[in-house]
Order: C-alpha cells, then structure tokens, then sequence
C-alpha cells in the first residue's frame, strides 16, 4: 500500500507506519535503507509543516555565552560608530562591554552544588590509607602511615565510621586536635626564636580525614574565591601570579609619565591569628552549610600542643586561636579567611598567594592618593581581622623609567616607614626594579652548577643513560627552568647562554642531546597559555580573545620590548604561530 503526502512517497505495511510508544516498532519486509529514508523523511515533513524557522549568520568562534541580547546591543554599537555620533558610540560601547563581562561570568560560574552534609565512604578512606607515604613520620597518637597502608582494607570500616560521626555530631575527637610543634629553621644561620618557622606535627589519620574534608570544601567555595587568589586553586600556580603581576606594571607602564609602586606584604604568624569566630561567619557567608561551620570551628577551638625540640617536650597548652601550620586545611582556611581582603580601586592590584600578599599601585601624574588610600584600607581590615603586619618585613620596590622622576615620599605602615629595595625574591623568582633577570638567572645558573656534581658521580658508578637523563630532568632541569615562562623572552642572550652552558655540560657527562633551554620554553608556554585561554575563571583569560575568523588569537598591544617580551603578548603570538606541542 503506497501514499503520497507532501511530495514524499512513503511505503508501509500498517495504518500507523511511525508507532512512538513503548511497543515494539513494526517489522518491515523492505530494506533498511528503505526503512531509515521512510523515517527521516517523515521527520522532516513534519518539521517543515510545523515548526518555524529563521536564519542566523554564525562564526566559528561563537561563544555559548554571546546571547541574543548581546548580538543586540552589538548591532546598537555597530548602528552608533556608523552614525559618527562619538557620544552615542561610547555610550553603546560601555553596555555592551558590561553585558559581555556578566555574561562570560554568569557562564563561567557553575551553579552552585547542593549543600548536603557531607558523608564520608568507606572506599574513599580505604583509598587515601593505601596511598599514605610510609616515610612520613607519626603524629602525636603514634599511629604510623606504614601500618594504615598495609591494613587500610581492615581499618577503613571502622575510621570511616569515625569520621561520619565525627560530621554528624560537630565534634572532632581530642586526640585528633592534639599537634606536636617541632620548630623548622628559615635560615641558614639562627640568631633568634623568629627564625624557626613552627611546624604542627599532627595524626595521620586526622590529615587523611582534613583531605576529604577540604575536597567537599573546595567544590563549595573554589568559584567564589578571589579571581587574584593563585594559591590552592586548580590551573593556578606561583608563575601566573608573577605573570599576571608583571603584566599590570607593564601594561600600566606603557603609558607617557607612568610608573609602579609595589608594596610586599609580610604578615607576622598568618595563620596562627585565624579567629575561629570570624571564619565561621566568612564560611556562611560561602554559602557552606551550617554543620560543616561547626564542625570547622570546633576543629579549630580547643586544640592541645606542646613543643618537641629533639627528645625535648614541652607541657602541654591548650589554645582556641589559629589554624596551626602542618594542617592540611589551614592554607584554604586562610585562603577563605582572607577573601574579602582585596583592592576597591581600578588602578591599584591586590595579588595573593596564601599568605603572600603583594599591593601593586599603577600610578598616574604623579598623584599616589589611591595607592596610599588601599595601604590603610589593608591596615584596618588587617586590624579589623586580627591579622598582625610586620612592617619590618615588608619591603617596597619601586619600577620607575621615568627620565627624570621626582622624589618620591616614603610609604608608612602602622606608623613605621617601609624599607625600600632594588630587587626582591617575589614567590621564588627575584625581580629588580629595571625588571632585568640578569640576578634571577645568576642564581639558578649557580644551583645548576652545585647539582652537575651529583651527575657526574652518578655516570662514574656507570648508571645506564636513561637513569641519568631521569636524573638531569629532575634534578638540574627543574632548576634551569624555574618561572621560565616569566622571564626568558625578556632575558639577554648572554644570559640565556649561561644557562645553555649547563645543558651543554650535561650532554657530554651523560652522553646524548637534550631539550635546549628555547625548545623547553617554547612548550611549557603554548601548554601553560593553552589552559589560561581554555579556563574561563582565570584572570588572563581575557587576554586570549579570538579574531572574528576564530582561527587565530587577537594580539596584545605594547608599545614598549619590555612589555612585548612577557609572557602573555608572546604567548599570544606562540599560539598563533603554531598549534600546541603534544605533552
């Protein structure tokens, strides 16, 4: 039996060919090429009688976020440059550039997770007890990793218990909170208690029960922290913070009669002044579920310590104050607990890493008054948060190419003036107020040096090439490219090749070529700006915008080597001249 309708010719053994209920479709005695062109012309007859349609032009790179108003209120700014109306065009130009913002971040920002308790697993402990280090020593309940390993399938019943009690009830067991406090030298050469760093020694099953605990927590707050917080955060690490630093100087820097002042913050014991009270308020206000604040703050009150100085013991002391360091939470509760410490003006940058906070004041005609107005802005939040500053510490570095500057009055901090520096070790690389490496790469070149001794005692023991080639990438390459991607492209060649010089060495001591110092710069920056341009939550995300064509990047705009030569201009320029070099 055949039909015509709608110009297409279908075939069909029964009164209802399509049947979309739950029975079984009818079998059919004619091919399948037959049977599946009988359907999809079906679908599209009805498509083309029913459902309206319209035209859209789209572009390769049109973004999921670019809604219909946005195209509106494109097509408006379009209209407004044509009429020749400046005025108008601003105007349309500013809404439109805000719209874009609140969408990409409406985009960005997931919905939140449902805040359910959290409830622990047996398999998730069982899990994290057989991948405990067994070198690692025992906390103060002298329960050791290597026996939680090897009977994790025999203990994770019942510490999983443990814990989901220990949620449940708010309440985390004394023995838990007790820390040994061993004192770890900063220095070299001690000449007083301030430098011994106190390390709390604390229970290996508690630290296994903090890692599930700061999981839960990260998932809640993690798209909530402060975008300029880089510490403790997926796809964030101590180069993007100098990157990112770097390039709001050097952008700011571009401009005639511009230059930086850029304050490091030092805080006297960061962590140990947490008061459990204000955190508690901070972790409701993160939208964390009232249960996981008690049980934080009961964590944090009440904890017993003593000192341990080689078989010396100190009496124990119990104390409500802090989140002691050793602690596998207390980087994110500082993290939290310092959220709401950031800049209220545009030309001043306010970058953190944990405790590391760094003030960036991108001054302008000489005129300071928003610079020193966010000092004292972070001296009262300070005092607000009983975060103490130690203004002895924190140092002062000014970045000025001016051809004649003028005197420039000191900064104050709790009424104490701010020393001033030529360089500073800024999270490991050390920057100079000409923004030269000469000194950063000096210093890596000479750790290099120290560790091509070990190299070369390891080839007289006759290791076979592939162990030392292991060896050469862990130990002195690392070294050799630390921060690369910070500093290279505005490094002197001179430079460069000082540090080509070790790689050379050890070629000859080992036996076979090895990456050059370019070729390992050229693929850790395309896969590092690959990720900041894949991550929309990155605060240089913005710097990787795509042409219209969407084949390629649009490039930044500098007006000075020094400017062009840091990283995000020439990573722009690597991901546009060539594609992404395999891992």
């Amino acid at each position: 039996m055949e039909a015509e309708q709608g110009g297409y010719k279908k075939a069909h053994p029964s009164p209802m060919p399509l049947t979309m209920g739950r029975s079984r479709a009818p079998v059919y005695h004619h091919s399948l090429d037959e049977y599946t062109d009988t359907v999809s012309s079906y679908i599209y007859f009805c498509e083309d009688s029913i459902i309206p349609t319209c035209t859209r032009v789209s572009y390769n790179n049109d973004k999921p976020w670019f809604t219909a108003k946005l195209r509106r209120l494109r097509s408006e700014k379009e209209a407004a440059f044509r009429s020749g109306d400046r005025g108008k065009y601003k105007e349309a130009k500013y809404i439109f550039s805000e719209e874009v913002r609140k969408a990409k971040t409406e985009h960005a920002t997931p919905h939140p997770p449902p805040l359910t308790p959290l409830t622990i697993k047996e398999e998730e402990v069982n899990r994290l007890f057989k991948r405990l280090n067994t070198r690692k020593a025992s906390g103060p309940d002298s329960v050791s990793p290597s026996l939680l390993k090897h009977c994790a399938n025999q203990l994770s019943p019942v510490f999983t218990d443990i814990f989901n009690t220990s949620l449940e009830t708010c309440h985390v067991p004394a023995c838990f909170k007790t820390s040994a406090i061993v004192p770890v030298p900063k220095k070299t050469k001690i000449t007083g208690l301030n430098d011994y760093r106190p390390v709390a020694l604390t229970s290996v099953v508690m630290k296994s029960f903090e890692r599930l605990v700061l999981s839960y927590l990260k998932d809640i707050t993690d798209p909530l922290l402060d975008p300029l917080q880089f510490a403790y955060r997926a796809n964030r690490s101590v180069d993007d913070a100098v990157n990112m630093a770097l390039h709001f100087i050097l952008q700011h820097l571009d401009s005639p009669g511009s230059y930086a002042r850029i304050l490091f913050v030092d805080f006297s014991s960061a962590f140990n002044t947490i008061i459990p009270a204000l955190l508690r308020d901070k972790l409701f206000q993160l939208n964390v579920p009232d249960s996981m604040c008690s049980w934080i703050t009961d964590f944090l009150t009440d904890r017993r310590q003593f000192v341990r100085l080689g078989t010396h013991v100190s009496d124990l002391q119990h104390i409500s104050t802090g989140s002691p360091q050793g602690c596998v939470l207390s980087p994110l509760l500082f993290s939290l607990y310092t959220k709401g410490c950031t800049s209220g003006h545009q030309s001043v940058k306010l970058l953190k890493f944990a405790d590391d906070t760094t003030l960036i004041g991108l001054i302008s005609d000489g005129n300071e008054s928003a610079y020193r107005g966010e000092i004292d802005r972070l001296v009262s939040w300070c005092s607000t948060n009983n975060l103490e500053l130690n203004s002895l510490k924190t140092v002062e570095m000014t970045v000025d190419f001016r051809k004649d500057p003028a005197p420039r009055p000191p900064v104050n901090l709790c009424d104490s003036p701010v020393s001033s520096a030529e360089s500073f070790c800024f999270l490991g690389t050390t920057i100079t107020k000409e923004l030269k490496w000469a000194q950063n790469i000096s210093s890596l070149t000479k750790k290099a040096q120290q560790r091509m001794y070990f190299l070369r005692q390891l080839k007289k023991f006759l290791l076979p090439v592939k162990m030392l080639v292991n060896f050469y990438t862990a130990i002195i390459e690392s070294v050799l490219t630390s921060s690369i991607t910070v500093w290279f492209a505005a490094a002197t060649a001179r430079d460069k090749a000082k540090l080509q010089r070790v790689i050379h060495s050890a070629e000859k001591v080992i036996g076979c070529s090895l990456p050059s110092l370019q070729e390992l710069y050229f693929s850790r920056s395309r896969r590092r700006a690959a990720k900041i341009a894949a991550d929309p939550s990155h605060p240089g995300n913005e710097l990787f915008r795509s042409l219209p064509s969407g084949k390629r990047l649009r490039s930044i705009k500098t007006r000075t080597s020094r400017h062009k030569n840091s990283f995000f201009p020439t990573a722009v320029s690597l991901l546009n001249s060539a594609p992404l070099a395999p891992r």
